[in-house]
């Protein structure tokens, strides 16, 4: 997640600034590279975004419990629903979408919730069939607030600073790594037959893990961008030479996937929305920082009447667009920031590049033969590649909190708000007696830690801090 651009405005009469194009950027936004170029390009970003989009729906399918026929399809949906919802974005199709060469995908944020809320709906005797119909219902509904949100960006940074959106990307990295650590294990497969912590998985897991340790630190730009996808693919062939790979399921699966909206249909409950509205929110606050940096590494306005409403644009066309995704049997979109990297390392910032990224990313969705492949990745594998790209998301969090000065009333925010976050997280048995509500609400780390970042933030005085500042800047000395 990035920064909220604070001195974000809504005045149209505002004059435009513009950063200077650097020597570095080959074709701007409005620019049509050739054929052969564009699909280059392209290609880049679809393997700097591919790992991400499909990451989310494989730990939520596999949690659930879901067999493979419908991992693979959601899988694929998920492919699928990126594509379209990247051409959205793109395109501009009217007032939704930013028109920048910005990238959708599955949403991290959203991951630890909808586990939590699809792991409490099969407990309580649903199918996991069922308690997808429920996640996909509570994020279609859940959009709404994002698309409402769109309208009103200006008022944001007042409400959540970068120390509250900071500290709840911290403790949404933090509970995640949980996840990610139990998958390099052996997952719950693992768990229920005997061979969790086994030596095998440990050295497969951690073997992934220093793989893509070593890469991230490497000099050379393709190796970094690339270290998670690579780290997978020989992680997954060790397995396979170790015996650790079933790829019996792709003979189960047809040739292609057609989308059918409603698949698992929708289904609702207001106890389950509550921790969904936060996460939309902040997916929102997450969207401007990323189109902020996507219109400056393209040359774009970063102030003004045509910024302003391109962030506008493209927030209502991420909240739009993860309504889409739930119809299509997939879970909550927003950009991608990694591909800011890909623009800056290509030079490339046109938008007509985002047309062929969604065209790929539609096509593979398309194919379950692609969710086949992914789903057959061992746990142990992806829990050695996830638990890195978990831990960054704390790291970022951190970095978004590092950017504020840090005063006293800061850093209680921040201190309560890890302190009730992580609390229930690693002790959720204290909410087993009390009603459902209280339940969903509270048991989830993201929705504690935030609703108690935005209240302190909302209810600690400011005038202590004001008057000490002064004083130190009156008196240096003291």
């Amino acid at each position: 997640m990035t920064e909220l651009n604070q001195n974000l405005t809504v005045d149209d009469s505002s004059d435009i600034v513009e950063l200077p194009k650097t020597s570095e950027l080959i074709y701007g936004l409005n620019d049509r590279p050739p054929l052969a170029e564009a699909i280059f390009v392209a290609f880049q970003h679809v393997l700097a975004a591919f790992v991400g989009i499909i990451t989310p729906p494989l730990i939520i399918c596999t949690g659930l419990g879901l067999d493979a026929t419908n991992t693979s399809y959601v899988i694929s949906m998920s492919l699928f629903a990126s594509g379209l919802c990247t051409f959205i974005q793109c395109k501009k199709i009217g007032p939704v979408g930013s028109g920048l060469l910005s990238l959708q995908g599955t949403s991290f944020a959203f991951l630890g919730p909808i586990l939590g809320v699809g792991t409490f709906a099969v407990q309580n005797g649903r199918s996991p069939e069922q308690a997808l119909a429920l996640i996909f219902g509570v994020c279609f509904f859940g959009a709404a607030v994002e698309i409402i949100l769109s309208r009103f960006l200006h008022l944001m940074s007042k409400i959540i600073t970068p120390v509250v959106s900071g500290t709840v990307v911290m403790i949404i990295g933090l509970g995640l790594i949980r996840t990610g650590v139990v998958s390099l294990a052996g997952g719950v497969a693992a768990q229920q037959n005997g061979t969790f912590g086994s030596v095998q998985n440990l050295a497969l897991g951690g073997g992934v893990l220093l793989i893509v340790v070593l890469l991230t630190t490497s000099n050379n730009r393709f190796l970094r961008m690339g270290a998670i996808a690579i780290g997978l693919i020989i992680g997954y062939i060790i397995a396979a030479f170790m015996g650790m790979v079933n790829l019996s399921v792709l003979g189960q699966l047809p040739i292609v996937s057609a989308p059918i909206p409603f698949r698992y249909g929708l289904s609702f409950d207001f106890a389950a929305f509550l921790p969904f509205i936060l996460l939309y929110v902040l997916t929102a606050i997450e969207t401007v920082g990323d189109l902020t940096a996507t219109s400056a590494v393209s040359g774009e306005p970063v102030s003004g009447s045509v910024y302003i409403r391109r962030i506008k644009g493209g927030v209502l066309g991420d909240g739009i667009n993860s309504a889409i995704a739930a119809l299509l049997n997939s879970f909550p979109n927003t950009t991608f920031s990694q591909n800011n990297g890909v623009i800056q390392m290509t030079g490339v910032g046109s938008r007509y590049v985002g047309f062929f990224v969604a065209g790929i990313f539609a096509l593979l969705g398309l194919l379950p033969i692609v969710g086949g492949l992914f789903q057959s990745i061992p746990q142990p594998v992806l829990g050695g590649a996830t638990t890195v790209m978990f831990g960054s998301i704390a790291v970022a969090g951190l970095n978004i909190v590092a950017s504020e000065k840090l005063d006293r009333r800061s850093m209680i925010i921040v201190a309560v708000s890890l302190a009730m976050g992580l609390g229930v997280l690693y002790a959720p048995d204290i909410f087993n007696d009390k009603p459902a509500i209280i339940k969903n609400l509270f048991g989830s780390s993201i929705s504690t830690g935030g609703l108690t970042a935005i209240l302190l933030s909302w209810l600690l005085p400011k005038s202590a801090v004001v008057e000490e500042a002064q004083v130190l800047e009156a008196d240096p000395s003291t």
